[in-house]
């Protein structure tokens, strides 16, 4: 035999580079780029005055500070209670546990609208929620923020979840045995290893509810200028076959949400950075 043999090429399960990478831009040309470029598009149909005319209007304005202010407080509110459901359902055992992780998911499973249908029937001023306080919560932009923090839990618990259950009981036993308290042990060693994850589920959640209709519109009460919310207004445009209307201020909710996740995952990297080194 020759001393220079072939070298074996190694067994790949899926097609080689260029055809994966070839159906992969197809993919995401049709089903993303695509659809984006044509908001863009129809956008460009309107003169710069149209555009800044329809997208400064007093109302979409109202409805850009109602929708992104309570995407982030639901955001923010399922970072909390989502790190601890994930935290209570990793480290303790109790009855019916099994199913109340099930119901973590529902969210996902339900349609939006019946979500929407029964929030509203339970904070409404006579529902059996909304009676018991002497304030207003469904048709009002706590009701929104309500329904957007359902819709988003699952987002949070099933994105921590796994990182906690990766950390062992072991670590926080050496970190106590050598003297650290439990706030040091969880600010020292648990916490940096969360953040990377509670960021993604953050921006998971956030995103999710900027989009979010139809949980939304039956709790919200539509209200122009007071709890009228962004996708409302779109939605309105589009059945008066105003698509360049629709499309401007969707260009406008895109280029927000983009400008807000990029600024997110540069955080996470940061921090990722960060707790490497």
């Amino acid at each position: 035999m020759n001393s220079l043999t072939l070298k074996k090429k190694p067994a790949r399960i899926i097609p080689g580079f260029h055809l994966s990478l070839g159906y992969t831009m197809l993919y995401v040309s049709l089903l993303v780029l695509l659809p984006l470029a044509m908001i863009f598009i129809h956008t460009m149909t309107l003169s710069w005055s149209e555009f800044t005319s329809i997208v400064s209007n007093p109302r979409a304005v109202a409805s850009y500070k109602l929708s992104f202010g309570t995407a982030l407080a639901a955001g923010l509110l399922n970072v909390l209670f989502g790190t601890i459901i994930a935290w209570v359902l990793v480290r303790y055992h109790f009855p019916f546990k099994r199913i109340i992780d099930g119901l973590v998911d529902l969210p996902f499973a339900l349609p939006t609208a019946v979500a929407g249908i029964a929030l509203t029937s339970l904070y409404a001023p006579n529902g059996w929620i909304g009676r018991i306080f002497d304030f207003k919560i469904a048709f009002t932009p706590l009701g929104i923020i309500i329904a957007l923090t359902f819709i988003g839990l699952p987002f949070v618990v099933r994105t921590v979840q796994p990182v906690l259950q990766n950390i062992s009981a072991e670590i926080e036993e050496a970190s106590a045995s050598l003297g650290a308290t439990r706030l040091q042990t969880f600010i020292k060693i648990i916490f940096p290893e969360l953040l990377p994850a509670i960021l993604t589920g953050f921006s998971l959640a956030f995103a999710r509810a900027l989009g979010e209709y139809g949980s939304v519109v039956f709790i919200a009460g539509n209200m122009p200028m007071k709890t009228e919310i962004t996708p409302l207004i779109i939605m309105t445009k589009l059945e008066q076959y105003d698509y360049a209307g629709a499309t401007a201020i969707a260009v406008v909710m895109l280029v927000t949400s983009f400008v807000l996740l990029f600024t997110i995952n540069l955080i996470q990297w940061l921090a990722n950075r960060r707790f490497v080194h």
